[in-house]
């Protein structure tokens, strides 16, 4: 039986700019990052929460897509159309004027929803992503 989900995936434009994004304005830890037959294993996650990590996934040509499907990838990332999860805070507020001191794009300020308080962000690559605070 599958007891627990680890990883997931988020495709980037450039693995670097990526660690650099998550690491330094998200405040994310380096999990691994190492050569994987032929591929950059590259995971990042939150400090407090060890049994989760985020694999940042060059969308390039590899074992598992051809040139032509990694070329529509990138286009996709690179039009924000692909959302890659949901962060959560406990105060989206001050989180959302933290990340903004820092230079995380904003396509939303935080907004009351009827689940909480919830701001959408942007990494460098163009994936986006819910912060919520739930009340």
């Amino acid at each position: 039986m599958i007891t627990r989900l680890s990883h997931v995936t988020i495709y980037v434009l450039d693995q670097d700019e990526a660690k650099k994004f998550y690491t330094e304005k998200l405040g994310f830890e380096v999990r691994m990052d190492t050569t994987l037959e032929g591929f950059r294993w590259l995971t990042v996650g939150p400090q407090d929460q060890k049994d989760l990590e985020i694999v940042l996934m060059k969308a390039a040509a590899n074992f598992m897509m051809d040139a032509e499907t990694a070329a529509q990838l990138r286009q996709l990332i690179e039009k924000g159309l692909l959302g890659a999860g949901v962060f959560e805070t406990k105060d989206c507020r001050a989180t959302y004027e933290e990340l903004k001191s820092r230079g995380v794009e904003f396509l939303s300020p935080p907004q009351e929803r009827p689940y909480g308080i919830e701001a959408l962000l942007k990494d460098n690559s163009g994936n986006w992503f819910s912060m919520t605070q739930h009340q």
